[in-house]
């Protein structure tokens, strides 16, 4: 029988597609962080989900790789989480993620202390160097070195990590202070992200973010910021037109993996879905043009599905 690590006795069948990788692979939880500490090792998290495209690439070039597999058992305490079983973990390290990397996503790669505290991030990471990225050995061996010979730096590291996380997770809470000077920021940063060739925001790939286009929709709207309606119209057009976009079946990939929105990551999802239906319904009450009811109208032409479509996007109705 071929050898298995000790995912084989997982719930999740995401986790037991991993048990023949030659990574000691753990779950999460105390046993874990117990090996971690005992052993001084950082852990390597990796996060995932059976959906996600990206993390079967990632398990394919990297972790199933025996001479990648030896680095990592020497060197960290290997932990592998599902992000659907455990959409809390998932959570925090996205946020954690977020504040190193500046983005985050799936699959979530992470180093923590033994005590959970995240001193680097990523999403994927490819075998070798390549796509402008690191390859994911010399990452690995970059960060047990920090943690052997430049351990103050990395704990250093972990400590602003966590504490710009508990600051986002507080700042909406009783103690926050918020107010309108807020909105301008996020607007400014938007627009200054935006790209007015192509639309959306930043540079390849490119994703919808559904929160940003309605916060600039509703801006425009009240105060007729024309930046604000620019970088919203030209986005919700530009993705309408493109590969991103379902042309014949309707709806929204998650994401283009070039910054003109030809090429899609295929792979659709429900929640991205619903708040791009509401920004096309929202763009059409606001500015009321045709082209944004016509393809509020085809994300939602598998009537099966609208209902639900509808509801999570707060929408009564679509624009007749």
């Amino acid at each position: 029988m071929p050898n298995r690590n000790s995912l084989d006795r997982a719930a999740s069948s995401y986790l037991r597609s991993a048990m023949h990788q030659p990574i000691h692979w753990r779950e999460w939880g105390s046993e874990a962080f117990e090996q971690a500490a005992k052993e001084d090792k950082p852990i390597l998290l990796d996060i995932g989900a059976v959906w996600c495209h990206w993390c079967h690439v990632m398990d394919r070039e990297s972790y199933e790789d025996s001479a990648l597999a030896q680095v990592i058992n020497e060197h960290f305490v290997p932990v592998k989480v599902d992000r659907d079983e455990r959409p809390d973990v998932d959570s925090r390290y996205q946020a954690a993620v977020s504040a190193i990397a500046g983005q985050g996503g799936w699959p979530l790669t992470a180093i923590l202390t033994p005590d959970g505290k995240p001193f680097f991030g990523g999403t994927y990471f490819p075998r070798d160097d390549r796509y402008g990225r690191p390859g994911f050995e010399r990452v690995l061996l970059t960060m047990a070195d920090v943690w052997k010979t430049r351990r103050d730096e990395a704990l250093e590291s972990a400590t602003s990590v966590i504490a710009a996380i508990e600051h986002g997770e507080t700042f909406s809470g009783r103690s926050g202070s918020l107010s309108l000077s807020l909105i301008d920021k996020l607007v400014e940063s938007a627009v200054t992200q935006f790209d007015p060739r192509y639309g959306g925001f930043g540079t390849q790939p490119k994703f919808p973010h559904p929160s940003a286009i309605d916060l600039l929709i509703d801006v425009a709207a009240r105060t007729g910021n024309e930046a604000a309606r620019d970088a919203a119209t030209v986005t919700l057009k530009q993705m309408a037109r493109g590969g991103v976009y379902d042309q014949l079946a309707g709806g929204f990939h998650r994401y283009s993996v070039d910054e003109r929105w030809v090429v899609p990551h295929f792979e659709k999802m429900l929640y991205d879905n619903a708040g791009l239906l509401g920004n096309y319904v929202h763009a059409f009450q606001s500015f009321v043009d045709p082209d944004f009811a016509a393809t509020a109208r085809d994300i939602i032409h598998d009537r099966p599905r609208a209902r639900r479509l509808l509801r999570l996007a707060g929408c009564r109705h679509l624009p007749r």
